[in-house]
This record gives C-alpha cells, structure tokens and sequence, in this order.
C-alpha cells in the first residue's frame, strides 16, 4: 500500500473535504457505509422504508460538506466517524421532533459539534454490533466484488464461481472443484491458496481507505474478524 497517503478518508481528511478529489472520495466511503447507517437506524423499531429515508437526510447532510468542517487525520477511523455522526444525527433529530411537538424550534447543531470536541461514546451496544457487523459484511461484499472483477478482466470469471465458497466457508470437495475447472486437485489447492491471500488483500486495502494511518490496518482487520465471529 505505497500509494496509502491517498486512500479515501486520508485524502478526504487532509483536504477538509472541500475539493472534488475529496467529495468524490467522500461520496464513495458513504456508499460504503449506507447499509451499515441503515441497520443502525433500523434498531429502534423503524421500518426498512423510514430507516433508509432517515439515512438518505444523514449522508445529504455530510455530502453538503456540513460535518466535516473540522475533519483531521486524528479523527481516527471512518467506521468510529460515522456512527459517532450518526448518533448525533440522530439525537438531534429527535430534538428537533421533540421540539416540534412542543410547538417551538430547536437549534440545529452541526454534526462535527459533538465529534471534533472528542466526546466520549458510551461502551458498545447492540445496536453498535448491529452496525460494525453490517460494516464487516460490507467490507466482504466489496472485496469479492472485486477480485470477481479481477478474475472476470482475466477471463477466468468460472474459477471465481467455483472457488468462491472457500472464501466464505462453504466449500465443496477439491475432487469436485478440480473436475468443473478441467484441474488437477493439487492445481486447486494452489490456486485457492492464492485466491484466500488476494482476498486478505482486498479486504485490507478495503479497510485502508476508512483508517487514518497503515499501521491502522491489521487492528481494523482484527476487529472485523471479531465482528464476524461474534
């Protein structure tokens, strides 16, 4: 990764969110979190529907560039970022939906009020499960996605459909595979020895877009394994 210096949240950091590159940057990490801000919306008893309507006001808020002001390479990683946003969307709509009741208005306080003066997030709840879970399964889906890419590109689109279950535990016998590719059992084995590593690698470069330093990485990793094993 000697291209990190360039990865999305790094570069959506040191520019303050301000330039294209950056927004174009932006724009991508939040499709990569919409499923993951949608489960956590979802937890309190809302349908999918106003979950996903409640998501779409979340991220128009940070694209508009009103919750990244102050945005810094110590802000740490995306995940942390956006449900600490979140939580704060969320509590000030509430505020606002109180207030309305009320029959008053009530102040609509920026997103990076709360985030940028460091507030303490109470420990892990089920609903922060529910979201890094969604998150880990997000970080999957698009490293398969792209080594699907690769393998399609190289003209080998069948291996990926044959050897994809033994990147996500479900694998049939080597004998089995070895017949529907025309290989050797031992040329299976070699290539899906290959294909884990180039999965552990997209999943870490992934990861390396949404952490503010490579040595970042192998934790978010870690946590992600435990995320799914949990």
């Amino acid at each position: 990764m000697s291209d990190f210096a360039a990865t999305r949240w790094t570069l959506v950091a040191q520019a303050r969110g301000n330039d294209p590159a950056s927004k174009a940057a932006l724009s991508e990490l939040c499709d990569a979190y919409y499923k993951p801000v949608v489960a956590f919306l979802a937890c309190e008893g809302r349908t999918q529907d106003a979950a996903r309507e409640l998501a779409h006001e979340f991220f128009a808020t940070i694209l508009a560039g009103k919750s990244l002001g102050g945005a810094e390479r110590g802000r740490g990683r995306f995940r942390s970022y956006v449900l600490g946003a979140v939580k704060h969307f969320l509590a000030d709509h509430r505020e606002r939906a109180n207030a309305e009741k009320r029959g008053g208005g009530a102040e609509n306080v920026p997103l990076d009020t709360a985030t940028s003066a460091g507030l303490s997030l109470p420990s892990q709840s089920d609903d922060d499960r529910r979201f890094d879970r969604q998150w880990a399964f997000t970080i999957i889906a698009r490293a398969l996605d792209t080594i699907s890419s690769e393998l399609r590109e190289a003209g080998k689109a069948a291996h990926f459909l044959v050897l994809k279950p033994w990147l996500t535990g479900a694998g049939q016998s080597q004998a089995e595979a070895a017949v529907q590719l025309g290989m050797s059992e031992s040329a299976v084995k070699v290539a899906i020895h290959r294909l884990r590593q180039r999965f552990r690698e997209a999943v870490k470069a992934e990861i390396a877009h949404t952490v503010p330093a490579e040595s970042d990485v192998d934790d978010e990793l870690r946590h992600l394994v435990a995320v799914l094993a949990g």
